[in-house]
């Protein structure tokens, strides 16, 4: 081909992209000198690695505390991608089982990912390290994350986040803020001793107890539990289908709290006293599935099942391992 002469499909993609512009009222001609005049792109700014490589800013000299930053910051990116697939699961009006089955694999091969990482955390620090530099982050805490309680909210009715023994007096059909005062989580960050709100737990509702409230009226009608009933009761994939969902359901409430737990046994357990975690939460009451039998989606579980919620034969009966 002549030099002087265009690709033909070129052109194709040129009138492409002028009916694309001329839609949005644009000149597609300005468009074209501006990508004349701009520098190519490069991985570093793409991610913009330099902003993210200076987020890391430890509060003491002791070196472990570099990657208790770290694995935080990589665990909310990955909290990020979870809300990312539930959002498009949530927003999308013709539902497929195969898009309902991409999504939820996704949101499972995420926990996953964070599961498996999460040895960064138990046998990652050394523990005399983890006990002085803990003491310069009071009273923050991570229970404060709120994309986690985000991922609760918009998977499932709120009321199956209540806590457990206040389920008897309360129903799906409640208001968010009555359902939301009894939040099985806001009994994990009361003080041990006088049972009174901590200060991380009063920080964590004046900051995010609205959003949480008018999140949870939003998803009441479009959490994954609502578009697996409203669509894929009779579906012909629902044995594909539940086995996903029972996969999130146990890696959200029983793997990841669990591995929470094993890391706070590492580091807070001291016979014969436990250590208070980080802004006085009770992590002893709070973390173990067993205490809380928080479970996303409880039809698709036996009484059995839950009533022993979190014990080690569930990996043997649902993953055969």
């Amino acid at each position: 081909m002549n030099k002087s002469e265009i690709d033909p499909k070129i052109l194709e993609q040129i009138k492409k992209l002028e009916e694309k512009y001329e839609v949005m009222g644009q000149d597609l001609s300005s468009y074209l000198d501006g990508l004349l005049y701009s520098d190519y792109l490069t991985y570093w700014d793409y991610i913009h690695l330099d902003t993210l490589l200076s987020l890391q800013n430890p509060k003491t000299g002791l070196k472990d505390e570099m990657i208790f930053i770290a694995y935080h910051q990589h665990t909310e990116i990955f909290f990020k991608l979870i809300l990312w697939e539930i959002d498009q699961i949530s927003a999308e009006t013709d539902i497929t089982e195969e898009f309902f089955l991409i999504k939820l694999e996704r949101i499972n091969r995420y926990f996953g990912i964070l599961e498996d990482s999460f040895s960064v955390m138990i046998d990652g620090m050394d523990r005399d390290q983890f006990l002085k530099f803990r003491m310069s982050l009071l009273p923050a805490s991570g229970f404060q994350s709120a994309q986690y309680r985000k991922i609760e909210i918009c998977s499932t009715s709120l009321y199956n986040l209540v806590e457990y023994d206040s389920r008897a007096k309360l129903s799906a059909d409640d208001a968010a803020e009555i359902l939301m005062d009894k939040i099985y989580w806001k009994r994990g960050a009361t003080e041990l001793a006088s049972g009174k709100k901590t200060l991380t737990l009063k920080q964590f509702e004046e900051k995010y107890l609205d959003e949480f409230i008018n999140l949870a009226r939003e998803y009441r009608s479009k959490s994954i539990l609502e578009v697996y009933r409203r669509n894929f009761l009779e579906s012909d994939r629902k044995n594909e289908i539940v086995n996903a969902m029972r996969k999130y359901d146990l890696s959200a409430n029983v793997l990841w709290p669990l591995s929470h737990y094993k890391s706070a046994v590492r580091y807070l357990h001291k016979d014969p006293d436990d250590i208070a975690a980080t802004g006085g939460t009770n992590w002893q009451k709070f973390l173990p599935p067993r205490f809380q039998k928080i479970v996303f989606f409880p039809e698709l579980w036996s009484k059995q099942e839950i009533e022993e919620w979190g014990k080690t034969w569930v990996m043997k009966e649902v993953f055969d391992k």
